[in-house]
């Protein structure tokens, strides 16, 4: 990091912060995708380069403008197309993209000099300007961005000259650089956004402009998008740094899993994502295939709706997750293709420690505190919802049979993914299985979200906490300066959590993809992220 005025600060910041959030602005080896002609022909043969890149996707894109989804597939496209000041390399190192260097000038004000004579795909100019219109966009009420709380706390984005900006918190924020690397810091064209607006002002819904017309730096430009069916990028030819390898990248919407790996078989697609576990030895058993595995910064767990009785007792909430066997749930239905969780941080996550209090399996112990709780066998019945994930539902059922065994009546309530995902924002479950991924790598995406009692709902907290201690811990680590302390905040908060049994970590899951032999160069991030930029076919 250059010309850091708090050299030594920063310093012990990048040491101990294993940022992971995805995004596109590396160009020397980030991402690049590329389209695929849907046959496997010859035409996409090649070392040198060139060809159309096939990927089978389980679902579409919700919108390719930034600020209007907070989805894996939609960001899978989009960080193809935008990039971000700052991105994490596949070291996980936090690294300058579109800001040629940062560096923090007071306790509230970050300072970023922007790479001159950058262009977006419709010609005009990446500047100072384009940096606050995107940002005072994603905070604009009137556009609803689902990612505003990744910046909530800038107070003013402030123009210093044409190719310097200086963003300004509303208090000290450790974790900016990287929000600033997520996926949703991405910078769209400021022309675009101005049409967007304009366009609000004749009645249209925010994004109805950017979504249709989705105009970035990045090293793939837009092309075309048939809305559940496919969606194409075609190479950026006069990107201003290493271009892609590939010609074009087609995401094709594939719902089924054995569909995925029928058209990878075939040679219509040469990227499955995602692979199922329980599909991974037909793809290692077959030529001309194999199996590309990531350890990721996503944890399953059980969650609590701790508004509901029984479950606002953290002795039920114990009881239950005493009777879950973690090992048998990622052998058994896994494969072995996860690691234990002993808390919500993944091991490569900042603020993770391994001196968590960890809920151990013991179903006698957990009949124990369930009687202590008033409820004998029999006595307690519940609902256990989960989505129509089939890892998901087996997981339910997993769970089903554990909580019988201590004498628990369990139903479980098995929802398509956007009524799940309604319902349990809404408060409307009991118990429920979900995950969440620490995509800016920092502890405060891994915690905040999931446990401050402003975030209920859809923001995050679906186990509707609202503990007194854990609030002020963690509202007090996300503005703390002081990086060793704010570790040891984040090992407090995470013994609450464990303490209180506000939810039950399974496992940290790897990233499975079904990949042809023709493609090299890939790699998937952390964060899920298919890094696509050096990816050629042969």
């Amino acid at each position: 990091m250059e010309n850091l005025k708090k050299r030594t600060f920063f310093s012990l910041l990048l040491a101990l912060s294993v940022f992971m959030a995805a995004c596109a602005s590396e160009p020397t080896g980030n991402e690049g995708e590329s389209t695929g002609d849907g046959e496997g022909t010859s035409e996409n043969e090649g070392s040198e380069g060139g060809g159309d890149l096939i990927i089978s996707l389980a679902s579409d894109a919700v919108s390719l403008d930034l600020h209007k989804s907070n989805d894996t597939y939609s960001s899978n496209v989009a960080s193809n197309i935008y990039e971000t000041l700052v991105y994490h390399d596949k070291d996980l190192n936090l690294k300058e993209g579109l800001a040629e260097s940062f560096e923090q000038l007071d306790e509230n004000t970050w300072e970023f000099k922007l790479r001159e004579g950058i262009k977006f795909h419709d010609d005009s100019d990446f500047n100072a300007e384009v940096v606050k219109a995107n940002l005072d966009r994603i905070l604009d009420p009137e556009v609803a961005s689902q990612r505003a709380f990744l910046y909530d706390m800038v107070e003013e984005v402030k123009v210093v000259d044409d190719y310097t900006v200086q963003i300004i918190t509303e208090y000290p924020f450790a974790p900016l650089p990287a929000h600033l690397a997520h996926t949703g810091g991405g910078m769209m064209s400021a022309e675009k956004i101005a049409a967007d607006y304009e366009a609000m002002e004749n009645g249209e819904e925010p994004g109805s402009v950017l979504n249709n017309e989705p105009t970035g730096t990045g090293y793939f430009e837009f092309d075309s998008w048939s809305p559940g069916n496919e969606l194409k990028l075609t190479k950026y030819e006069d990107y201003w740094g290493d271009p892609a390898k590939v010609d074009s990248v087609t995401f094709r919407v594939v719902p089924e899993d054995g569909t995925r790996i029928a058209d990878l078989n075939t040679g219509a697609a040469h990227i499955a994502d995602p692979l199922s576990p329980s599909d991974v030895s037909q793809i290692e058993a077959t030529d001309g295939m194999h199996v590309d595995s990531t350890e990721s910064v996503a944890m399953m767990y059980i969650g609590f709706n701790s508004q509901k009785e029984p479950f606002d007792d953290p002795n039920v909430r114990k009881a239950l997750s005493m009777a879950i066997n973690k090992d048998s749930i990622i052998q058994g239905i896994y494969d072995g293709h996860g690691l234990e969780a002993k808390s919500p941080l993944a091991p490569k996550v900042y603020g993770y420690s391994e001196d968590i209090d960890v809920i151990e399996y013991n179903p006698e112990e957990a009949k124990a505190l369930l009687e202590e709780a008033g409820y004998g066998e029999g006595e307690l019945s519940i609902t256990f919802n989960t989505s129509d994930h089939r890892e998901r539902q087996n997981i339910a059922e997993n769970v089903q049979q554990a909580l019988t065994e201590i004498g628990v009546n369990v139903s479980i309530e098995m929802q398509e993914w956007a009524s799940f995902l309604e319902s349990t924002a809404n408060g409307e479950q009991e118990m429920f299985v979900l995950s969440w991924s620490t995509v800016t790598g920092d502890g405060d995406y891994g915690l905040f979200p999931l446990f401050h009692e402003s975030q209920f709902g859809s923001a995050g907290n679906r186990t509707f906490t609202d503990n007194a201690e854990l609030n002020e811990l963690l509202m007090s680590a996300r503005q703390n300066e002081d990086q060793e302390a704010r570790l040891g905040q984040y090992e407090e908060a995470q013994n609450i959590i464990a303490n209180e049994a506000i939810v039950y970590p399974l496992f940290h899951e790897d990233y499975l993809l079904g990949v042809s032999d023709s493609v090299e160069g890939l790699w998937q991030h952390p964060t899920r992220r298919l890094m696509l930029q050096d990816v050629t076919l042969n």
